[in-house]
């Protein structure tokens, strides 16, 4: 029966994480990477009884009001217990399977990013409403045209590894989702459909706002230089980028606008149209 019980440990992942928690007596620790190397010997040990195991991220903020909106006391492990039990049902987690924390804790905190833009895209779509001009749903028309345009970008990708990026500002945030697909030469492209729904909410967000964001697509294929695209995401269509500036969009800091040294085997090429015909519907708004 242990073999086949499923467990799941919540992980204080930062050292501001775990300075929070040490407000409560019950919590036993006082040093962060003593914290960590227990944890790790825990998770070691749940493994090697073969069970499931998965690892998610303690919020301590979102733990006080947990408490107070169920009346727990938060200075008790049996609170901590139950807390850890909601997140496993309802949260980002990831499975352990043998693999160090240096590993671990950085894809629980990118597991743990992307779905709370993934919230915060489907949020944005809920609270699009109707449009005011033909009362048709504006959430669920911008996640249909941006299904049909990421169709169409694979379809004109071709065979290879592709790795798309759609950046989109929002008012509180910059809206960022990466998908990773594979395409043989015959076939669909295949992809994780958790990572294809998150990366859908934020082109359609992008749709249903208006807002000027940007995609990029790199294409790898066995002997021969990767390929990178762009486009322009502007009044919810893609509109192709010319040679230069993705080349200016991939050789520029984003940051301090100096010049980057372009990458050695990479070409960098203009997107290709999407056709005249880009979105199965009228604009939203």
């Amino acid at each position: 029966m242990r073999r086949e019980t499923a467990g799941t440990v919540a992980l204080l992942a930062d050292q501001e994480d775990f300075t929070a928690m040490r407000q409560y007596p019950s919590f036993a620790f006082d040093d962060h990477r003593r914290y960590l190397a227990h944890a790790e010997a825990l998770l070691k040990t749940l493994h090697a009884r073969g069970g499931h195991t998965s690892v998610a991220l303690f919020d301590p903020e979102d733990y006080a009001e947990h408490c107070a909106a169920t009346g727990r006391d938060p200075d008790h492990p049996a609170s901590r217990a139950a807390y850890t039990a909601e997140r496993a049902a309802t949260g980002p987690r990831v499975t352990y399977t043998g693999q160090p924390l240096t590993t671990l804790v950085p894809t629980l905190v990118d597991t743990a990013v992307r779905h709370a833009t993934w919230e915060y895209a489907t949020m944005l779509l809920t609270d699009a409403g109707p449009c005011a001009d033909c009362g048709q749903d504006i959430g669920r028309a911008s996640f249909d045209r941006a299904s049909h345009l990421l169709l169409r970008l694979l379809d004109g990708a071709g065979p290879g590894t592709h790795h798309l990026v759609c950046s989109v500002p929002a008012e509180d945030d910059q809206l960022i989702a990466a998908l990773h697909t594979t395409r043989d030469a015959t076939g669909p492209a295949r992809l994780d459909t958790a990572e294809g729904a998150e990366f859908l909410s934020v082109l359609a967000a992008g749709i249903a706002l208006g807002s000027p964001g940007g995609l990029v697509l790199r294409t790898t294929t066995p002997g021969a230089p990767d390929r990178l695209h762009g486009w322009r995401l502007q009044d919810g269509r893609l509109n192709p980028l010319t040679e230069a500036e993705v080349f200016d969009a991939y050789c520029t800091d984003a940051r301090t606008g100096d010049p980057i040294a372009p990458e050695p085997h990479v070409d960098y090429r203009a997107g290709f149209p999407l056709g005249p015909t880009d979105d199965p519907h009228p604009h939203p708004h």
